[in-house]
């Protein structure tokens, strides 16, 4: 596709709109507003610049800047002709295509860090004042592209700071677990591939297991990430289970754990009646899930999950399989230890994983009530979805990109936008602006000069064609780590 289609289409009117004589024109990318996201992201975790810019650079030298200039400006001028209702100019097309690259220069915060609600993250602008039109052209495919690792990767670290709490709780032994605690089962249910890797890179700079295998080849192409990336297990799914038939079912168990005699293994088991699998099978099974050099996954995939987790009531000792749930059967079966925080924690062999529709206030009950029942939290996995990941927008943090000052006939004009029948909440910053981090916070400050401007935390990273500053996926992991 053109790149240069890559655009709302009342964008392509703008070059001549603006004012005569532009020369510039400067945008910001900032969360507005965290008024519909999960309780507890209070900030946004600055990830994903470098994966857009490189992708846009990578769009517009192949799909545009590569391609012959009289057909590929021919082409858009005979679609916006139609589109418009009458001829298209697109001399600064072509212009753009004799430059042959994007005239632009990006800053941005660090990846890794956070950010406070309505502190800017990234800003744009022209480098050459004939492309003053280039900077929010390009507002919407870098709105597009941003939100959403932004925003699942806040949304992890939410996770990740839930399972660490309690852990240290109920296991701090263990605390390195939470690394694989929180396990990207999302890529089936997002909104194409570019939204599971986009989203999927996300979860997996804040934790190590994922199902989305496109996250290791989009980390290493545009974070540099080396050796292991995110791993898994091998595990199984209902059609195995079913083609091994209901009436075989410990059958199936028997030749899986033949099968892979080491190593960790899941397996689904409520394909027809996960406490028949609990109370009959799995004491039929027991020493040899206990022969296995290895630990045996017992996932269930449907209910409540807090109540399959942990049970119906809160206390051990429930009379019904329901009561007690998944680890406290477990635990019947199999046993385990008891830490020195005096939490219950299953025997090695055996563990339990539920990733379907867990939330992150799901996330926070389970822990909750393994702990009420005496249980370290770190006796279960749980598969994050697009049940967390997919019921997103970019409203969730009211992500918007805005221009807030221009220059005009050589004189710089600083501008901003607060409707008066807004709550505030889409209220711009007013000129040029710079983020200084004060003691371990990013501030906003506003109206500043050019020479200000190029000062504080925002980084250049992307000037005329070249990239610069670029960050690895370990440098991101180490700043999320040391901020959970």
């Amino acid at each position: 596709m053109n790149g240069l289609l890559l655009t709302d289409g009342y964008k392509t009117g703008h070059q001549q709109q603006y004012p005569k004589n532009t020369e510039e024109v400067y945008s910001n990318w900032t969360p507005r507003s965290n008024k519909y996201a999960p309780k507890g992201c209070d900030k946004v975790v600055s990830f994903g610049q470098q994966y857009v810019i490189k992708w846009l650079d990578d769009y517009f030298k192949e799909h545009f800047f590569s391609k012959n200039k009289e057909q590929v400006c021919k082409e858009i001028k005979e679609e916006l002709s139609l589109y418009l209702g009458g001829e298209y100019n697109v001399s600064h097309y072509e212009q753009l295509h004799d430059l042959q690259y994007l005239p632009i220069k990006v800053k941005s915060l660090p990846e890794g860090v956070e950010v406070p609600i309505r502190t800017p993250m990234v800003t744009v602008v022209n480098t050459h004042k004939d492309f003053y039109w280039v900077t929010n052209f390009l507002e919407t495919i870098l709105s597009t592209m941003l939100w959403q690792p932004m925003t699942s990767a806040t949304i992890a670290m939410l996770y990740k700071r839930i399972f660490k709490k309690w852990a240290l709780l109920t296991d701090s032994e263990n605390v390195g677990f939470i690394d694989f605690q929180g396990h990207d089962f999302s890529m089936r249910g997002m909104g194409g591939l570019q939204s599971a890797l986009s989203s999927g890179m996300g979860h997996a700079s804040v934790f190590l297991g994922s199902d989305t295998l496109p996250v290791i080849s989009g980390l290493r192409k545009y974070y540099n990430a080396k050796e292991f990336v995110v791993g898994s297990v091998n595990a199984t799914e209902h059609s195995v289970m079913c083609a091994g038939t209901k009436d075989d079912e410990i059958g199936t168990f028997r030749e899986l754990m033949k099968m892979y005699p080491t190593g960790i293994l899941s397996v689904v088991s409520d394909t027809w009646d996960l406490w028949k699998v609990l109370t009959v099978y799995l004491p039929k099974l027991k020493e040899e899930v206990l022969s296995r050099d290895g630990k045996l996954v017992i996932r269930p995939d449907s209910g409540d999950p807090v109540d399959i987790i942990c049970g119906e009531t809160r206390t051990l000792g429930g009379k019904t399989p329901k009561d007690k749930g998944v680890v406290e059967l477990l635990w019947d079966i199999f046993g385990g230890t008891i830490n020195e925080q005096g939490y219950k924690v299953l025997d090695t062999h055996i563990g339990a994983i539920y990733g379907d529709s867990i939330t992150t206030e799901r996330a926070e009950n389970i822990c909750q009530r393994l702990s009420d029942k005496g249980f370290a939290t770190t006796n279960v996995v749980l598969g994050i979805g697009s049940y967390t990941y997919q019921f997103n927008t970019r409203d969730t943090f009211g992500f918007a990109m805005k221009a807030t000052s221009v220059v005009v006939n050589g004189e710089r004009r600083e501008i901003f936008k607060d409707p008066i029948t807004d709550n505030g909440v889409k209220k711009s910053a007013k000129g040029l602006i710079k983020v200084d981090l004060i003691g371990d916070e990013y501030v906003l400050i506003d109206q500043v000069s050019p020479e200000q401007e190029n000062e504080g935390a925002l980084q250049v990273i992307y000037e005329n064609g070249q990239f610069v500053n670029q960050v690895s996926l370990q440098e991101i992991r180490n700043r999320i780590n040391g901020c959970i």
